[in-house]
Parts: structure tokens; sequence; C-alpha cells
């Protein structure tokens, strides 16, 4: 990548993220790390909707559900204290701390961490091509998860995204 702007323009994005952050995306000015999570679920089901009536963004729209639905599972987690702000858990983990803290049984965890490994992975790199229905069926499970687990939290009157 010699003589392109690349060099130029990493060294712009590393120093945007080493500064502080101003002018922050509206509604994520939030204290605590469980509602930042829940805030940012919403916005990725927002986003992954308004790119569903776009209509052809269907990858987009699966990686955004599969993003939201560990971002509302780890809002769970954090604010019953089965996670702590300071760790870093990956998509699987997320999967498994949420069957820990009860969220739901053993098959359900198998399912939810097999629907992730075999299609997430494939959809995202090609492997397996994203569909209208595909992409169709994500965002009803995430509107599902994310309902449910708001609905057990008792905190749907935080959702930014009109789902719950």
């Amino acid at each position: 990548m010699e003589n392109s702007d690349v060099e130029t323009l990493l060294g712009e994005a590393e120093t945007a993220f080493e500064r502080e952050a101003t002018e922050i995306e509206t509604g994520l000015d939030v204290d605590g790390a469980g509602m930042l999570q829940l805030k940012k679920a919403c916005r990725l089901l927002k986003a992954a909707k308004h790119l569903r009536e776009e209509n052809g963004y269907y990858t987009v729209v699966i990686e955004a559900s599969f993003g939201a639905i560990e971002r509302t599972l780890q809002f769970y987690l954090l604010k019953n204290g089965f996670l702590q702000p300071e760790e870093y858990i990956d998509h699987q983990t997320v999967y498994e701390r949420s069957y820990d803290a009860g969220l739901y049984d053993e098959e359900l965890r198998d399912r939810l961490t097999e629907l992730w490994m075999d299609n997430r992975s494939q959809s995202y790199y090609r492997q397996g091509i994203a569909s209208q229905r595909r992409a169709e069926k994500m965002l009803e499970l995430v509107e599902a998860v994310h309902t449910h687990v708001l609905q057990l939290a008792g905190e749907s009157h935080e959702c930014i995204c009109n789902t719950a």
C-alpha cells in the first residue's frame, strides 16, 4: 500500500481513538457498562431493521443481528453480576455465561452457539450466502431475544429501539 493514503489515514484513525471522545452518538451517553451494552444492542437492531428496508443488505442485517443478540445478553450479564465491566469475553462465552445466568436451558445454549458458529462466519466470509429469508429470520430472533431479556430484567423502559 505504498504511495497511498492508507498509512496517513491509519495514523489519523489511531489518533482519533487515542483522544477523548467528543460529540458522541446520541443515546449512548449512559452510566454503567450494562446500560451501554443495552443501548448498543438497540442501535444494532434499529440499524439492521433500517438496512432490511433498504433491501439487499442481508449480510449486514445478519451480522448486526448477531451483534445485537450478544450485546443484549451482555447487558443482562452485566446488570446481574455474571460479568464484570473489565472482563473481555468472546462470542461463544457470551452464550455460555447466559446459560450459567439461567437465561435459557442447555439445549437453547447449544443451538444459539451452533447458529453463531455455523452461520455467522459463513455468511460473513461468503461461504454461505446471505439471503432475504435468513436476514428476516435473524431479525425476528434478535427482536424476540431483546424483548425477552428486557422484560426479564425489568428494563423495557430503557429500550431505545422500540422493540421491547
